[in-house]
């Protein structure tokens, strides 16, 4: 994770009350949420489509698997 990025988290985990181990991306967690990203901002023809889904995508996880939920959303816009 690069030095901007490890910020933000840190920065999100104070402003939440998470522990910052909670918001640790892996290699999978990271090309899973690209993915998703390429795929709004493709198929959508909207740009800005793509940090909206992985905001939605992240509201809706809930204890539900990241992979799960992209594959979810990859069936139903494709």
């Amino acid at each position: 994770m690069d030095q901007w990025l490890s910020d933000a988290r840190a920065a999100l985990a104070a402003a939440s009350g998470t522990a910052p181990e909670k918001l640790q991306l892996d290699d999978e967690d990271v090309r899973t949420l690209l993915e998703l990203a390429r795929a709004a901002a493709h198929e959508s023809g909207e740009r800005t489509n793509a940090p909206l889904l992985c905001y939605l995508v992240g509201r809706a996880q809930n204890g539900a698997r990241l992979d799960e939920l992209a594959e979810a959303v990859l069936r139903s816009t494709s």
